[in-house]
């Protein structure tokens, strides 16, 4: 299972995204736990969006039910309407 980190921010984005090759190198199926996330900037929900098209991309499987109210509210106020990422986010 890959855990988001409690901090989906710009000072997180280099390590969030070394994490995320790692585990994706060693897993073809990538469950996402989200209930950490407590906050997120702009650049975290880039980074979310980046992940689900990049293991898209890359023909992983993704099991992720967005449970975090963080990120929920994030994308909603971001407007964020045609994209990869409300799949999950309002599933």
């Amino acid at each position: 299972m890959f855990k988001l980190p409690a901090e989906l921010t710009i000072a997180k984005a280099e390590e969030f995204k070394q994490l995320l090759m790692e585990y994706a190198e060693n897993h073809d199926d990538i469950v996402i736990d989200d209930s950490a996330v407590e906050k997120i900037d702009t650049i975290g929900v880039q980074l979310i969006l980046s992940m689900v098209t990049y293991l898209t991309s890359i023909h992983k499987s993704i099991e992720w039910q967005c449970t975090a109210t963080a990120i929920k509210e994030s994308v909603e106020k971001l407007g964020i309407k045609d994209s990869i990422l409300l799949q999950y986010v309002n599933a």
